[in-house]
């Protein structure tokens, strides 16, 4: 029994300089891995612990690698433990989900010593999550915002209306005109995308400054809608 619970050989006596340099390392990396969550983050949702567990959570994987070691009678006794534990948080996004075994596997490459890995590890999938973030890719919407307001029929205030568009709008598109107040106004409703973000509250203003034009406001899609 105890040749086959040694089979990969005796277990690793780490000393103290390399137990605090990989869980110093580990909490490092996993540092930055939180961080650029953080500043990619853009749900309603968000969630102070969440972050403090991706840092956590990678220390923890670490503590456990070097735990086990190569000795197979640790690594099926925390096996068994961790098998009693149940996780009942639930994760909406998939992104978190990944940003937590990133750092899961940051911290498992960290106990294993295997620095180079997890170093160069963290800096790829930083690099690959800011870019994600801050490029059109897999965007597929056209129109970013829904612009309401009230007009009379027939007013003169129309061609202001486009200009104001014009001026603030990359692209915008009449999507619906209805009867409203018995018929004395007509309610329009535009699908805008702002040339930027800044000039929501330019455009509302400019539109204000139109005579004949009432009852204004702008509903700006979002990336994620929980709650």
């Amino acid at each position: 029994m105890e040749e086959f619970l040694t089979v990969f050989g005796p277990a690793r006596i780490l000393g103290v300089q390399q137990i605090l340099c990989a869980v110093f390392a580990c909490f490092v990396l996993d540092m930055m891995i939180a961080t650029v969550y953080q500043w990619t983050y853009t749900g309603l949702s968000y969630s102070r612990s969440f972050v403090h567990t991706l840092v956590l959570a990678g220390m923890v994987a670490c503590i456990l690698i070097m735990a086990i070691g190569n000795n197979l009678a640790r690594g099926l006794g925390i096996l068994g433990t961790l098998a009693i534990i149940r996780f009942r948080t639930p994760i909406r996004d998939p992104r978190d989900i990944i940003f937590l075994f990133a750092t899961i596997a940051i911290g498992i490459a960290a106990g294993a010593a295997v620095f180079t890995v997890s170093i160069l590890g963290t800096i790829v999938f930083c690099l690959a999550a800011l870019y994600l973030h801050w490029s059109p890719f897999a965007s597929r919407r056209e129109y970013e915002g829904l612009l309401r307001f009230m007009m009379p029929p027939d007013s003169p205030g129309e061609e202001k209306v486009r200009e104001v568009l014009q001026h603030y709008c990359s692209a915008y598109q009449l999507i619906a005109m209805r009867e409203a107040v018995q018929g004395d106004v007509i309610e329009h409703s535009y699908q805008i995308r702002l040339i930027d973000p800044s000039y929501q509250t330019d455009l509302l203003e400019g539109l204000h400054a139109i005579e004949d034009v009432s009852d204004t406001n702008l509903l700006m899609q979002r990336s994620t809608v929980e709650i």
